[in-house]
């Protein structure tokens, strides 16, 4: 793969390449990283790329300034780009399938599609102080990314519906608690902890570390795949809801919502 490539896509995604690690930065500055169709887009050719390149053993994907994501940018809930399905649900298909090692290097904020992408991320490594949220009902939406499939199976199905239902942030430890994040690190020691570890994965046996990926994410792909597509088909209709509307009209004019009279 080429080294220092730039996707610019209604903020950029940063592509990197060195000694067997990919590294995708996500960057959308202003937008606290705010992921738009463009940008899944993006991400999903650097993926598919990285999935073709016998050079590449891993990759890290991480946030620009401190910063992992603050989800999908609100302006661009809706339609796919161009025609076709919606780039951020390709995103979701392109990351459930990828064959490789995916660790993920997460500070500051992991919203929305920022928690429940690490689902399928393969080591998951966290700074203190970061913040964590599935505010999914609170925008009147329904989880994405076969969350509402796999939070029970990874938490138990109590602790899945406090995070889901509730829709509250919640600490880095939390993360690690209920089995979301495989660490967490004091911010300054994040990214060489990081690096280390794409190292080390870099350096095992390629088919043997892809085999092993795929024995520990056993599950059937049309499982995960199926709810995906369950949950986007429900998503759909709530995007095109009073509900959702409500909750973004508040969030434009910066007031807590009123679903009161829906």
């Amino acid at each position: 793969m080429a080294d220092g490539q730039t996707i610019r896509a209604g903020g950029e995604i940063r592509v990197d390449h060195d000694a067997g690690i990919t590294r995708l930065t996500i960057a959308s500055p202003g937008k606290k990283n705010a992921l738009s169709q463009a940008m899944y887009l993006a991400i999903c050719a650097a993926l598919d790329a990285a999935a073709a390149a016998d050079d590449v053993k891993v990759v890290v994907l991480q946030g620009a300034d401190g910063v992992f994501t603050s989800g999908n940018d609100v302006a661009e809930f809706g339609g796919p780009v161009g025609g076709g399905k919606v780039p951020s649900i390709q995103f979701l298909e392109t990351i459930a399938a990828f064959p490789k090692p995916i660790v993920a290097q997460v500070e500051g904020l992991a919203i929305g599609i920022g928690s429940t992408m690490l689902l399928h991320c393969d080591l998951i490594y966290a700074a203190e102080g970061t913040r964590f949220q599935l505010p999914f009902v609170n925008l009147g939406l329904v989880p994405e990314a076969a969350s509402s499939y796999l939070l029970p199976r990874l938490m138990g199905a109590a602790r899945a519906s406090e995070l889901l239902l509730l829709g509250e942030m919640f600490s880095a430890a939390v993360a690690q608690e209920v089995g979301l994040v495989t660490q967490v690190l004091p911010v300054q020691d994040l990214a060489a902890h990081v690096q280390a570890r794409a190292v080390a994965l870099a350096a095992k046996p390629p088919h043997a570390l892809r085999r092993t990926k795929a024995l520990v994410r056993s599950l059937p792909a049309g499982i995960v795949l199926g709810r995906i597509a369950e949950e986007t088909e429900v998503f759909s209709a709530c995007v095109a809801g009073p509900e959702f509307a409500e909750a973004l009209a508040a969030f434009q004019e910066k007031r807590p919502p009123d679903f009161s009279k829906l």
